[in-house]
């Protein structure tokens, strides 16, 4: 993804970061009994993908999602952020413990909805 051009690159990210934005499911690998990708899914690996190389712009996109985003959105900028700012993915954590929105998690071919505040309190809890 990141082996075109400047702008090219940042296009693909923004457009990775409003699916973030968007997300409506929680998922980081296949799901179902096909194990497909699902788009979200997708848009979070590319962002990832951006980390080592520019880990500045992604930190801003970051940012944005955990302001603008769905709960589920904002649960992946919180995981993306432990690969870029540590200290400040545990302060988005523990911000978003307290958060009543609900997200839909996908692991395998187990569908759950929770709230925002419970993952983030698990996430914690396992840091």
């Amino acid at each position: 993804m990141f082996g075109i051009g400047k702008k090219a690159w940042e296009r693909e990210l923004r457009a990775a970061v409003d699916t973030l934005v968007a997300a409506e499911t929680l998922a980081f690998g296949g799901v179902g009994f096909a194990g497909e990708v699902l788009p979200v899914t997708e848009a979070y690996e590319r962002v990832a993908a951006a980390v080592d190389d520019h880990p500045e712009e992604v930190r801003r996109q970051l940012d944005r999602v955990l302001a603008d985003g769905t709960p589920a959105g904002r649960a992946y900028a919180a995981t993306l952020l432990e690969r870029v700012d540590p200290a400040a993915a545990r302060a988005a954590w523990t911000s978003l413990r307290d958060d009543p929105g609900e997200i839909t998690t996908f692991v395998g071919c187990v569908l759950d909805q929770e709230t925002l505040g419970a993952y983030a309190s698990r996430r914690l809890a396992a840091a």
